[in-house]
Order: C-alpha cells, then sequence, then structure tokens
C-alpha cells in the first residue's frame, strides 16, 4: 500500500488509476469497503444519512436517514456491523451490516469526525490533534496519543476521517488537500500526502458546481490501493499512493 517510511515524514501523492460517479448531493464524511460492499456515512442537518454503494458502478444500493437530531459523521465496519459517529450530538450508531436496521447506540463526550478499527479497538478524532482508542463493545474511552511530525513544533489539529491499514492511521485533514499517515501508538506522523491531482481533477469535472473539501478514504486491500473523494464531489477516486517527485 505505502512506500517505504523513513525517520523522517516521507512526502506522497496519490497517482489516479479510475473514477466512478459519486452522488454530488453526499456530504462524504466516511468511507470503508468490505466484502465488496462500500459504505459511506454522509453529514449535514436534516441530510445525514448510511449508504450502501456499489464500488464498481457508483449506484447507492442501500441507504438509511438518520433522524434530523444527528449530523452523521465518520465510519467504520467491524465484522457484521458499521459503527457512525455523529458530530455535536455525543452519540455513536450502530447497525447490522446486512440489513442497515439499527442496533443500539453508544455514548461519548466532545465531538464526534473519524473513525477506524484496529486489532479489535476503535481509533477515533474529534477534530483536535488527538488519536483515542475506545473499546469496541462499550465505547470506552482507553487512550489517547497527540499526532506530531519530526521537525514541527505547531498542532496538527482537524485530524478528520480516517482509515486503518497496515498498521498505520490514515487521517484526511480537514480544510486541505493533504492525509498525514500517523503510527497510531506514538503519535509520529511518519507521512503526509498530497491529494492535490484528486482536487484538480474534480474542480475541472464539476463544472463550477458546488464542491466542498476532501474527505473521505477507504482502502482496497485487494488491489493494495485507496478510494478517495470529497463531500458534494461529483466522482469518487481509485488511487496509488506514491513517491512525490
Amino acid at each position: 500500500m505505502f512506500p517505504p517510511i523513513g525517520d523522517g515524514v516521507a512526502r506522497w501523492t496519490v497517482e489516479i488509476i479510475e473514477w466512478i460517479p459519486h452522488d454530488p448531493e453526499a456530504f462524504t464524511q466516511g468511507l470503508e469497503i468490505a466484502d465488496g460492499t462500500m459504505y459511506e456515512s454522509t453529514g449535514l442537518w436534516g441530510q445525514s444519512s448510511l449508504r450502501a454503494v456499489n464500488p464498481s458502478t457508483g449506484d447507492v444500493t442501500a441507504r438509511v436517514d438518520l433522524p434530523e437530531e444527528f449530523f452523521g459523521e465518520g465510519l467504520t465496519v467491524f465484522g457484521d456491523e458499521i459503527f457512525q459517529l455523529t458530530w455535536q450530538s455525543g452519540t455513536a450508531l450502530v447497525y447490522d451490516r446486512a440489513t442497515l436496521e439499527p442496533l443500539r447506540e453508544h455514548s461519548y463526550e466532545g465531538e464526534g469526525w473519524g473513525l477506524c478499527e484496529m486489532d479489535g479497538e476503535l481509533i477515533m478524532t474529534d477534530g483536535s490533534d488527538r488519536l483515542a482508542r475506545r473499546d469496541l463493545d462499550t465505547f470506552e474511552l482507553l487512550h489517547t496519543v497527540v499526532a506530531a511530525a519530526p521537525g514541527y513544533d505547531g498542532r496538527l489539529d482537524n485530524l478528520n476521517e480516517l482509515e486503518c491499514v497496515e498498521g498505520m492511521v490514515i487521517a484526511n485533514v480537514w480544510q486541505t488537500d493533504h492525509l498525514l499517515v500517523i503510527h497510531p501508538d506514538t503519535g509520529r506522523v511518519v507521512a503526509a500526502i498530497d491529494a492535490a491531482p484528486l482536487v484538480d481533477d474534480v474542480s475541472q469535472a464539476s463544472a463550477g458546481s458546488q464542491i466542498d473539501v476532501l474527505n473521505g478514504v477507504a482502502v482496497d486491500e485487494k488491489t493494495a490501493t485507496l478510494w478517495m473523494t470529497g463531500k458534494l464531489w461529483p466522482r469518487l477516486y481509485r488511487v496509488r499512493v506514491v513517491e512525490a517527485q
């Protein structure tokens, strides 16, 4: 999946392999692929949803709309269940993956932004510079680490949508064209991914229509590639991560 990782912060970018249509009204907050199905969480008050998407065509094959009091955020899949965060409601929603039927809810303090699963635990962001580990069964907070990059003294805030892959966490950085690759145990940033090629392409493809920021990353383990998109983007991209020249 990744080029070699050294002692500093590696500089990577993406090569577009293909793209498929994406609902331009989907305010994408979370993205994940499991057993050939893509799952997408969308936000905005009164418009939030959980969707199953065909990654070959971009067609939405199933959809559940969230109650109006919830603003949907990041999601992840574990086994037969889907976990979806909400922004300011302090509520995580759990669904049956086969039917998208709600199963239960968990409460947490603070905001919910991004979510992924690693080694039987959840890793979550709240818009700050922290990665929080939570118990899968209870959502209890277990541990937090602060993201930091060698040679950089500033705070790495706005960590957003997450994907756990190959022992690392990929984090969208809200309001930027970049993603960070973070070691989940130490918080050390090992690489930055420049996704400007996607932003350039979708800006031309949108032909002046309203689009929002880059957000949404899902690993395709069969091909060692990533799917990426953004809020209100008309395209979903499958990309390869490569070293920046």
